[in-house]
């Protein structure tokens, strides 16, 4: 099985053999983001090509050689926020994804930061030896390393066996979202559920996505864009939203670790400047 993943313009890539096999078309022409980062006006096949052969180069993604301590990538990302919400005991423990491992259980902040600042939208994936060890030596728990799934329920299950209470969890589809309420109570959880790579989801699924989690992404869906009704929120092109009174209180918690000058401010939300936002809504 190849790796598959969906990045800038949530463009789908195959990897295997640590090598780009196959690059779809970009569902969206350009993003603020990686403009700003990388220079890039147009998002292009070979410019998504470029991009992924570069992290493979770079950080040794989907190889052997996977960087598992990288410094923060933006200053508001899920990986971010899950990092400080570890660092100021917000949170015990978090259940989030990393390609050659799936689905991985950890209490460490460098960790959680290492593995998600580069990763986009995993797919799916397969086992990598070396970027499991690499997890297991830093304090992470592999949920399945016969298969490398990707299973945010399974994670947090594990985790509440593991006695961890206050769990941060990445989901991408309002059914995981929904699954994950229907077992907090049962399991004698609090979770902080993050939507993460929601670009292209449906009005309905983001109406039902926006119910059941605490922070959501913005990435460069229209329709969460167009539901959300947000407590707090953090950026403006890719914002993040809080749409409950903790994932407020992370994403405050947040902005004490930016190094950068925060302005705080009341006003109505969500604050979407059209110039900032990715050319081409999905």
């Amino acid at each position: 099985m190849p790796h598959v993943m969906e990045l800038i313009g949530k463009t789908r890539v195959v990897v295997k053999d640590g090598k780009v096999v196959e690059v779809g078309e970009p569902q969206i022409e350009w993003c603020s983001i990686f403009d700003k980062l990388y220079g890039i006006k147009k998002i292009t096949p070979d410019k998504v090509k470029e991009n992924m052969e570069s992290r493979i180069r770079d950080f040794g993604m989907f190889t052997e050689n996977r960087q598992l301590d990288l410094d923060v990538f933006v200053g508001f990302g899920a990986s971010e926020i899950m990092m400080s919400g570890l660092k100021r005991d917000m949170l015990d423990t978090t259940v989030t994804v990393c390609e050659g491992a799936g689905t991985v259980i950890t209490s460490n902040p460098s960790l959680v930061q290492g593995m998600g600042a580069r990763i986009s939208g995993l797919v799916e994936t397969e086992p990598i030896d070396g970027i499991m060890n690499g997890i297991s030596e830093r304090g992470g728990i592999v949920l399945d390393p016969s298969s490398a799934m990707i299973d945010p329920v399974g994670g947090v299950k594990k985790a509440a066996e593991l006695g961890y209470k206050r769990i941060a969890v990445t989901v991408t589809d309002s059914d995981t979202a929904k699954s994950l309420r229907e077992i907090e109570s049962e399991l004698g959880v609090d979770l902080m559920i993050i939507a993460a790579h929601v670009s292209g989801i449906s009005r309905e699924d983001a109406l039902k996505l926006v119910e059941y989690v605490d922070i959501a992404t913005g990435c460069a869906s229209k329709n969460i864009r167009d539901v959300i009704k947000t407590l707090a929120q953090v950026g403006t092109a890719v914002p993040l939203f809080a749409t409950t009174q903790k994932g407020k209180e992370l994403l405050l918690e947040r902005a004490k670790d930016v190094d950068s000058p925060v302005l705080i401010n009341t006003m109505p939300l969500p604050v979407l400047p059209e110039q900032k936002q990715p050319h081409g809504l999905i």
